[in-house]
């Protein structure tokens, strides 16, 4: 139940901090939901996830948000295991940035 403190509370800290350009704002939120899974640099391969680097904002939304791939998305993997993080839908244009600018 408590599961979702920790990312909440890091995901209300990036979003306070007016000082942060996009890209490190993404970078918090990567790294505060995205690294149980994915590995911390998103060119590698993750624990349970692929590399997400170069994701577009498109398919964070449509893996966030609902789960799914946008239309004509082939996945790197015929697994469902990523739940949607809806809660995340705010950061999407910030994690975006992030993961397209290294």
């Amino acid at each position: 139940m408590r599961n979702w403190i920790l990312p909440c509370l890091l995901l209300f800290l990036a979003a306070c901090d007016q000082k942060l350009s996009p890209g490190e704002q993404g970078a918090r939120v990567y790294a505060a939901n995205c690294t149980a899974c994915h590995s911390p640099d998103p060119r590698l391969e993750g624990v349970m996830g692929p590399p997400v680097f170069g994701s577009s904002r498109a398919l964070l939304e449509a893996k966030l948000i609902h789960a799914s791939y946008p239309p004509g998305y082939t996945p790197k993997r015929d697994t469902q295991l990523m739940q949607p993080l809806p809660y995340l839908a705010p950061q999407i244009p910030a994690l975006a940035v992030f993961l397209n600018a290294r």
